[in-house]
């Protein structure tokens, strides 16, 4: 069977891929803000990228230094949200903005925050993260040795109230109660 040359099928190269974006190395030629995306997400999961010898203070540190080295990718690349947050699909598949959770909020845990980031929670190795009332309570009953410290803006009575909450609470409530995502 033969074909004159208009009828036949275009020839690609192997490997070349037709309107292919630019590589990484173009985009972060042209970007700092880019380049200092990459070198910070470099960092930190040089840092935190094996987790395995972590407590979990240091899990959920590890989890939110993490999270916001992404989150400040994205922004360099132009893919975050305008919200700050991304779209979650619910169980039903309708997507809902899912609302961003404090440093304190351990994975695991699905509840929202309980208000602004108003304490600092720290355990018995002085590593620390800030967190809600409520997020910082459930982390400091967690924790064995934990304290709290109020943070310089926060409302008066907040480090003791999240002392208080966490006296009520069992260490890691969410998994007892059938809480986890």
């Amino acid at each position: 069977m033969s074909a004159t040359p208009a009828e036949q099928a275009p020839t690609v190269v192997v490997g070349a891929l037709p309107g292919a974006s630019p590589s990484i190395t173009a985009l972060t030629a042209q970007n700092a803000e880019l380049q200092a995306a990459i070198r910070v997400a470099q960092r930190m999961l040089a840092a935190y990228g094996d987790s395995s010898g972590f407590s979990e203070f240091g899990y959920a540190q590890a989890h939110g230094a993490l999270a916001e080295s992404l989150r400040i990718l994205l922004r360099a690349l132009g893919a975050d949200s305008e919200k700050g947050y991304a779209s979650v699909p619910t169980p039903s598949g309708d997507p809902q903005e899912a609302p961003p959770r404090c440093p304190a909020a351990h994975p695991e845990d699905p509840t929202p925050c309980g208000g602004p980031v108003v304490v600092t929670i720290l355990d018995a190795h002085n590593a620390g993260a800030h967190g809600c009332e409520w997020h910082g309570a459930r982390l400091l009953a967690s924790l064995d040795g934990g304290r709290v410290y109020a943070l310089p803006d926060a409302p008066d009575g907040a480090a003791i109230r999240t002392f208080k909450a966490a006296g009520s609470l069992r260490p890691y409530a969410w998994v007892e109660r059938g809480e986890q995502s």
